[in-house]
């Protein structure tokens, strides 16, 4: 047989995700409560309930450089609620920028966060919190799931760029610079309180950059989608993802300050987000977090290369969920069978990446390297991604020789 997953194996990991489903339903993941832009007061008075005055706001030196971050100062300031701005963050934030940031909190007095940012920023403002719930465990001892368990302060996520979900989610990503190391930590206390959507603060963001993202995003909700851990509330967020992305892409390139086509994206991945924090993700993000952490590929950018490449090396697997997907974006025609709709949703993403100049291929990948690659992705994703159908190396090989100039 060509897979290489014995078929016990492939019953143990089915068992193993039947059982996060499980649990998930005894347990659900708390949903951040979001407010839009004209819903300002409302979260204003969200945060007067609970007698906050002074917020850390968390951001980066780019965004701050760029003033993002001042009209939302501004309007916490003229409403009596004072502001501390940490934006020493970096990409993959560093344990030491996440302590800095918790030095800053504790030295004004904070009693909440605003991150305004990407995921980093998102991430950052998470284990900020961690370590003011946590003072004396240090970050890394808290890597892996369900070890934090305590209640963090008031934390508002108020997305720059429409694809990462973080807003949504419950976990966060730490690197460890001097000991070459990066980890993650989940819980569910690490879920925002609060999501503030605010498309016009993604209104400067390059035109690579928000069709990256928003290829972020679709990927989150098709891989939620397909994989076998699916509920009717995360397909219905997925359905409702992908139309959005499929529909407001083209035109945001086209007219990249309609703030109406921007909100629809910040809708579009906050969607997408709670769809794959309660299902996870699957062989797309494998195989795109082995190349961000090889060459630095982008994440955004490196699913996007890879989500069709993926989608037809499954084949008639996903045939079905991508037909149902076609006919709720309504990339079909009545007399399309499922394999042909399954086809014209390949077709769109492919048309997606052409008109966003997004490449089919990365330069960066070097032949010596793909088995490597091929092996860091299977290990990733067996057992924790529930796919709806599993590999074998030779066909982590092959997708990673599709993408490859080599």
């Amino acid at each position: 047989m060509e897979n290489t997953v014995s078929p016990l194996q492939a019953l143990s990991y089915r068992a193993y995700h039947f059982a996060l489903r499980m649990a998930l339903l005894v347990y659900p993941i708390p949903r951040p409560q979001c407010f839009h832009s004209d819903e300002f007061a409302i979260w204003l008075n969200q945060l007067k309930a609970q007698n906050i005055q002074h917020l850390l706001i968390v951001t980066d030196d780019a965004l701050l450089k760029l003033g993002v971050p001042k009209a939302l100062i501004d309007l916490l300031n003229d409403n009596g609620i004072k502001t501390t701005v940490f934006s020493e963050i970096l990409p993959d934030p560093d344990i030491n920028e996440i302590e800095q940031g918790y030095l800053a909190y504790l030295a004004n007095h904070c009693q909440g966060i605003v991150a305004i940012g990407g995921g980093s920023v998102i991430d950052a403002a998470k284990l900020i919190g961690v370590r003011i719930a946590k003072p004396k465990v240090p970050l890394p001892k808290l890597k892996g799931l369900f070890k934090v368990l305590r209640r963090l302060p008031s934390l508002t996520a108020v997305p720059t760029t429409a694809g990462t979900g973080s807003e949504t989610t419950v976990a966060a990503v730490a690197s460890n610079r001097q000991g070459n190391e990066k980890f993650a930590i989940a819980d569910y206390c690490l879920a925002p309180k609060f999501a503030l959507l605010m498309p016009e603060l993604t209104k400067g963001l390059p035109a690579s950059i928000t069709a990256t993202t928003a290829m972020d995003a679709l990927t989150h909700a098709i891989e939620a989608y397909i994989g076998i851990n699916g509920t009717q509330f995360t397909n219905t967020q997925s359905l409702k993802a992908c139309k959005l992305i499929f529909d407001n892409l083209p035109l945001v390139l086209q007219t990249p300050h309609d703030v109406a086509i921007r909100a629809n994206l910040l809708n579009a991945s906050f969607f997408a987000g709670e769809a794959f924090t309660r299902t996870s993700v699957g062989y797309v993000h494998a195989i795109a977090h082995q190349l961000g952490a090889k060459y630095h590929v982008a994440h955004g950018l490196a699913n996007a290369v890879l989500l069709d490449v993926v989608l037809l090396e499954f084949g008639d697997v996903v045939e079905h969920k991508l037909a149902e997907i076609a006919d709720y974006c309504e990339l079909s025609n009545l007399q399309d069978n499922s394999q042909r709709k399954a086809a014209r949703v390949i077709e769109q993403i492919q048309k997606l990446k052409q008109s966003a100049n997004i490449p089919s291929r990365l330069s960066e990948i070097r032949t010596s390297d793909i088995k490597d690659l091929a092996l860091a992705a299977q290990l990733e994703a067996h057992p924790d991604y529930p796919v709806p159908a599993f590999w074998s190396l030779r066909r982590f090989e092959k997708v990673l020789g599709a993408i490859s100039e080599a």
